[in-house]
């Protein structure tokens, strides 16, 4: 026996609306006016192809079944495989912990600003945050036009080039203000 969210009396009402040459759309209707329930046109017709109810042209085409394709140059013994072991084209690395690097620029003191403290012209370069619960500071001196850094924090944050020319973007730092 089938499986179904079907009553064998909802079952049975299908057999008798469907003898009565009745439209799969109507035997839904008054099977769900009958017993209050909530079949579809669609699970009557599942259900009566399940059920064997057909009559020529009353009920859709059924699905094509799809048969296999047969293998071609395919031997009918199975080959022993060997396992694969699981291994690396290329040896993993090896890292070593190496001390952290201060990267601090000599030529400037930071005004270490917090972040609500900066102003727009004032350069983002921030400092701290390495350990747990140490603040973010930021730079604070004027800021190099069209960079978020002064231009001491511009030169450190890019690869060093050595320049053969000073360049017309330089901006005098910003002194300390008597707080």
């Amino acid at each position: 026996m089938e499986l179904t969210g079907w009553a064998p009396e909802h079952s049975d009402a299908l057999r008798e609306y469907f003898a009565q040459g009745m439209s799969f759309a109507k035997i839904a209707k008054a099977i769900n006016a009958r017993f209050n329930t909530d079949y579809t046109r669609s699970a009557a017709i599942g259900r009566a192809r399940r059920l064997g109810l057909t009559t020529s042209g009353s009920l859709p085409p059924a699905p094509p079944r799809l048969t296999p394709v047969p293998q071609l140059n395919r031997s009918s013994e199975r080959r022993e495989c060997e396992p694969r072991s699981i291994e690396f084209r290329w040896p993993m690395p090896v890292f070593e912990k190496a001390p952290p690097v201060e990267l601090r620029c000599v030529e400037i003191e930071p005004r270490h600003l917090s972040l609500v403290e900066l102003e727009h012209g004032d350069c983002r370069y921030p400092y701290g945050g390495d350990s747990d619960g140490e603040p973010i500071t930021f730079c604070g001196h004027r800021r190099r036009p069209g960079s978020s850094y002064c231009t001491a924090h511009f030169d450190l944050s890019r690869d060093p080039e050595p320049e053969t020319e000073p360049s017309p973007s330089i901006v005098p730092l910003r002194e300390d203000e008597p707080a």
